[in-house]
């Protein structure tokens, strides 16, 4: 049995990615970002690396969770999706399309299987356009990164407004 962190008020970014490939390293720059920005406060933010295990914990704890990584959008290099809630989960369950998602739906799929799968959870998604041993992004993917940040920033917002929505009904 996986042990439980106490449900954390903040809802989890979690940036995937190895910082020493290139666009790959999306996920770990968003965090920063985020962390740099007015408000990080309000989010727990963990930049997850190449992803493990021992991350079940924080995401069965979590009652909301975002990921942020590069990933195989059959898109051009820079483009931004957002899926969130089961387009989450289909496009976690369909083919590998990035180095980490194989770990991240093993644990969404762990953590579902223990009745402890966050309700609101959303993967936000760049296409890389190269993942080569490189200390920075392309052009493409550093100029995606303000978007990326607004993405995450925005549901957060939105899923806030929800639940301020809720107590007030």
């Amino acid at each position: 049995m996986t042990p439980r962190l106490p449900s954390t008020v903040r809802p989890l970014v979690l940036g995937l990615g190895n910082v020493l490939l290139g666009d790959d390293a999306a996920g770990p720059l968003v965090v920063q970002a985020l962390a740099e920005a007015p408000g990080a406060g309000t989010m727990q933010l963990r930049d997850g690396g190449t992803i493990g295990l021992a991350l079940l914990p924080e995401i069965e704890a979590a009652t909301a969770f975002i990921a942020v990584d590069a990933a195989q959008l059959d898109a051009a290099p820079g483009t931004v999706q957002v899926f969130e809630g089961e387009a989450m989960d289909r496009q976690l369950g369909g083919r590998k399309r990035s180095a980490h998602e194989v770990a991240l739906f093993d644990l969404m799929a762990t953590a579902a299987l223990c009745g402890h799968l966050p309700p609101r959870r959303a993967l936000v998604a760049v296409q890389p356009g190269c993942t080569d041993l490189s200390l920075q992004p392309t052009p493409a993917v550093t100029a995606a990164l303000p978007t990326l940040v607004a993405r995450v920033q925005a549901l957060l917002a939105r899923w806030q407004s929800e639940d301020d929505t809720k107590e007030s009904a």
